[in-house]
């Protein structure tokens, strides 16, 4: 596919993965060429151009594109963008603060210790 019926598919996936199912993407960067021929062109002092390709499945459909250094800053844009619109079920991790999860942890090993020699 190229890019943009990549980013309207992968949309159509976020939004039909809503209720219930997951969507995997992978990207890889590719010189879509073989080894040997990328030996040749490495001997021959030739610049290989390399692109990402991108892969998008829901488990059951799979969707791939190609991208290439002149359209990626604007794939990753749309990209990030489709992505901030449909992580919305994410749940935010609640994490202590570093240094107040460390002082109750010293306050409880204080409290053990001065427990532990009155009953001595």
């Amino acid at each position: 596919l190229n890019t943009d019926a990549f980013l309207n598919e992968l949309k159509a996936m976020f939004e039909r993965s809503t209720e219930k199912g997951s969507v995997w993407v992978t990207l890889k960067r590719s010189s879509m060429k073989s080894k040997a021929q990328r030996n040749k062109m490495k001997s021959a002092g030739e610049a290989i151009e390399y692109r990402c390709l991108v892969r998008a499945t829901d488990g059951k459909k799979t969707i791939s594109t190609t991208v290439g250094p002149k359209e990626h800053q604007r794939f990753q844009a749309s990209y990030a963008t489709i992505l901030k619109a449909h992580m919305t079920s994410l749940k935010k991790r609640e994490r202590k603060d570093r240094k107040k999860a460390a002082d109750t942890q010293k306050k409880a090993e204080g409290s053990k210790k001065t427990s532990s020699a009155k009953s001595s």
